[in-house]
């Protein structure tokens, strides 16, 4: 027959328990939700920094492969040709994740 344990061991294996299981139930997925995270946020900043350049070398070629067309009174056009191009870029980004989100 088994020894009986005292009501203290008791006590201090059920707590143990009760530790280890939060731990397991908390630390683990907020470990998975940093990593989640961390991946989406660089990719984030990349891909923002890859439309930046995009941007900047469009407004560039529109500035200096048009020859005269944008220049005098119309210096301003590139800058707003290229506000548009990404705001529809932003828009056709945009309704394409509500399509998505909304098949699920």
């Amino acid at each position: 027959m088994p020894a009986s344990k005292s009501p203290q061991e008791t006590l201090r294996e059920l707590w143990d328990l009760v530790l280890a299981y939060a731990k397991q139930e908390t630390l683990e997925p907020l470990k998975s939700l940093g990593r989640y995270l961390a991946f989406g946020l660089g990719g984030g900043l990349l891909l923002g920094v890859g439309v930046l350049f995009l941007a900047l070398s469009g407004l560039r070629a529109l500035q200096t492969e048009t020859g005269s067309t944008f220049t005098g009174s119309w210096s301003w056009a590139p800058y707003a040709i290229m506000v548009a191009v990404l705001a529809a870029g932003g828009g056709i980004t945009w309704k394409a994740r509500a399509v998505r989100s909304s098949e699920r």
